[in-house]
């Protein structure tokens, strides 16, 4: 063991020297305070308290560009003791907390991105190659210990450890990138799992890590119904626990994005907002949000992140019955969900739940964790789900979605004919997928017809209004200088009665509320003639 003095020279040398793995500093940090960053330092006073506990091993999971390498920089640039990383948080919330003093470059930091070894190397040796290049560089930064030619990473950590008494931050980048390389049951696979319960769930790890935070698109992969790692404390876009507020932009947060950009925030939440993550009901797409403010321009950007060949191939198997899910909540819908039992691998989908969590964790959907419900979330996410829909060949809902701008105009227009044959068209086409039996389906057809008006509108399934719930209610969005639209559906009645309903529940003293142009649409279906009959009033 290393005395005071011994300990405190040896450190001061150590201070100028970086290394590819570990101490190496906070550039990657620095370069993130150089562009726009939106301060989520409040995630390392968590952190600081889970430090020699037994809640210091964290696997923090989500979706592509939620910015997570973007924390795991911002952790190292804190931790490493082999830099001065003072000047890049005076000005952030951590500053002001009581623990930043504490810990800040406190500690020898091991900095593992996966994905640098998954592009490099493709064969079963990846732990091998991983194993080798860690050992040597940590060797290089402790020179003065003498390691045996046997000794793997883990006894090579504890002899540095018994040594000069100091513990260890091991961060790791996309953690699951292995996995999404090699399938389950293969060599790979199996070692890197081994090779995972040695560092992280070994009891000697208490003595050599001060804590371990692992980051990637999936929780840790179960065996049978437990974790591979069951000693972590695991966060996910299913179970975020205490971090919700730092896996996403929130709403102020956007809000004064928009303002100091001057883009107009109704624009940004239309197409980046609506993921509900665990108690924050409301967080943005940050890279998006990022693209768009650069570009002064809203689009989707999510193609950019990759994996929608794979959500439709997803989405093609359907399982019992996910096709309609998809089209449902492309409609407005939301489906149940069960997320417990996927095995957090993307390559073993048995079941609808398995498909629909997994689609949760990648950001395609959003999930209402107290409903057990998963939703579309945006109009960016909702341009993807439509490309995988065209992928998979559904002419009658591409066709659907094709033909709704014009609904939506002739809708505007009164023109009730028109309005009753695109209805026609959308029924016609989308019976072989969805049942047209009651009035939640038409309901949901309609909602597929006019797909084109969420550019412009908000578009609530059985809005609570007045004295009952109204089928379909489209609310302008602000700016937009159209009326609002209620839409009563019936089947065997008539198209005046559903109007006479409109009122008599009070609808538009409701919708009122949003704006004081209003368009009654009754509808109603003949199962007999199969024909739609419409109505539109002016209020």
């Amino acid at each position: 063991m290393l005395c005071g003095i011994e300990k405190k020279m040896y450190l001061c040398k150590k201070f100028a020297e970086m290394g590819k793995y570990i101490n190496i500093g906070n550039a990657g940090f620095q370069s993130v305070r150089n562009s726009e960053y939106v301060d989520k330092s409040g995630l390392i006073a968590v952190i600081n308290n889970t430090i020699d506990s037994e809640q210091r091993f964290s696997c923090v999971s989500r979706c592509r560009r939620f910015g997570k390498s973007m924390a795991a920089m911002m952790l190292t640039a804190y931790y490493d003791h082999s830099c001065d990383s003072r000047s890049l948080f005076a000005d952030l919330k951590i500053a002001s907390d009581p623990s930043f003093e504490d810990y800040l470059n406190k500690y020898p930091v091991i900095y593992l991105d996966m994905t640098a070894f998954v592009t490099r190397y493709h064969d079963e040796r990846i732990i091998d190659y991983i194993e080798r290049e860690l050992k040597e560089d940590v060797l290089a930064a402790y020179p003065e210990i003498k390691a045996d030619e046997s000794a793997d990473l883990m006894d090579l950590l504890l002899q540095i450890n018994k040594t000069t008494g100091e513990r260890f931050v091991f961060i790791i980048d996309e953690w699951d990138a292995i996995c999404r390389e090699f399938k389950p049951g293969t060599p790979a696979m199996d070692r890197y799992v081994s090779w995972l319960r040695r560092m992280f769930k070994d009891v000697t790890g208490k003595y050599v890590f001060a804590f371990v935070y692992m980051t990637g698109i999936l929780p840790i992969k179960k065996y049978k119904t437990e974790s591979a790692l069951n000693n972590f404390c695991e966060y996910s876009m299913v179970s975020p626990g205490n971090l919700a507020q730092f896996f996403g932009f929130t709403l102020d947060e956007t809000k004064a994005l928009a303002e100091k950009y001057g883009m107009n925030f109704d624009e940004l939440e239309k197409w980046y907002d609506g993921y509900q993550i665990g108690p924050q009901p409301s967080m943005f797409n940050p890279n998006s949000v990022i693209q768009a403010l650069r570009n002064e321009w809203c689009e989707s950007y999510w193609g950019k992140t990759g994996a929608t060949d794979a959500v439709a191939d997803y989405i093609k198997m359907n399982f019992e019955g996910l096709k309609d899910d998809i089209i449902s909540m492309l409609a407005g819908g939301r489906c149940k969900v069960d997320p417990k039992g996927f095995k957090n691998d993307i390559s073993e989908i048995y079941s609808r739940d398995d498909a629909l969590t997994l689609l949760i964790h990648l950001g395609y959907l959003s999930y209402d964790r107290v409903k057990k419900e998963c939703f579309i979330p945006n109009l960016e996410v909702s341009g993807e789900m439509e490309n995988a829909i065209r992928t998979n060949n559904w002419e009658p809902v591409v066709n659907a979605l094709g033909k709704s701008e014009q609904l939506l105009q002739a809708t505007l227009d009164g023109d009730e004919e028109v309005v009753a044959r695109g209805v026609d068209a959308a029924h016609d086409e989308n019976t072989s997928i969805l049942s047209y039996n009651n009035e939640n389906s038409l309901a949901c057809v309609l909602s597929i017809a006019y797909y084109y008006a969420k550019n412009d509108y908000i578009m609530y399934r059985e809005l609570p209004s007045g004295k009952g719930f109204a089928d379909i209610v489209l609310i302008p969005r602000k700016h937009v200088d159209s009326p609002a639209i209620i839409l009563e559906l019936k089947v065997n009645k008539d198209a005046d009665s559903a109007i006479a309903q409109i009122k008599r529940k009070q609808y538009p003293a409701k919708v009122a509320e949003y704006t004081d142009r209003l368009l009654l649409v009754g509808i109603n279906y003949d199962r007999d003639t199969k024909q739609h009959q419409c109505r539109i009033e002016s209020v």
